[in-house]
């Protein structure tokens, strides 16, 4: 099977050092590239290292041993700040209350398939986890306040999210949307920019 296209390492970072990008846009990539160790502050240590544990399963990093995106940061820093989209599903309590009822309902299906906490199982024993999860009927009374199908999704969408908005992620892709100076032109099928990367083999 042939190697899958690759984008040149270094194409979103290289781009912000150009006038193509606006002041605002560098400043918040270059945060995102540079962003020191996380303290957890709304989740205490141990559901924050679970929650760091369930979005290193929904989204692994194989390839990124020593520098992968933080996912879990973003998440426990929206809560501290009670920041949201404006809108959540009616099945669902407000975020703070059912991201602290869902990570505990994730650990309730750990202890009845598996008989241990998540952070101790196997990634394939995690990846089991969070399928029954998903699935929208796990074991574990949490369930019954919580629709497991809706907080499955809510957390992988917010995991997506945080994970695509970092500029590792972009380069991944080939995604230079960032560079926002001056305007896009090129629009058509197949059209592209000077600034964008082209695909290696």
């Amino acid at each position: 099977m042939p190697a899958a296209p690759q984008y040149p390492a270094g194409t979103v970072r290289a781009l912000l050092a150009t006038p193509h990008v606006s002041e605002p846009t560098r400043a918040a990539l270059e945060a995102r590239l540079m962003a020191p160790p996380y303290t957890p502050q709304f989740f205490d240590a141990d559901t924050y290292a679970l929650l760091q544990a369930v979005c290193r399963r929904l989204l692994p990093q194989p390839d990124r041993p020593t520098d992968a995106i933080e996912l879990a940061a973003g998440i426990d820093e929206r809560l501290l700040t009670g920041r949201a989209d404006g809108w959540r599903y009616d099945v669902l309590p407000p975020d703070r209350e059912a991201y602290r009822l869902g990570l505990g309902g994730i650990q309730q299906v750990a202890q009845a398939q598996f008989q241990r906490d998540f952070l101790r199982l196997t990634e394939e024993e995690q990846d089991a986890v969070l399928t029954a999860v998903q699935s929208g009927n796990p074991p574990g009374d949490v369930w019954l306040k919580v629709d497991a199908g809706r907080f499955f999704e809510e957390l992988l969408a917010e995991a997506t999210i945080l994970y695509y908005c970092h500029p590792l992620a972009q380069e991944e892709i080939g995604y230079v949307g960032s560079a926002d100076l001056p305007a896009w032109t090129r629009i058509g099928l197949n059209e592209r920019e000077d600034r964008e990367p082209e695909a290696v083999e």
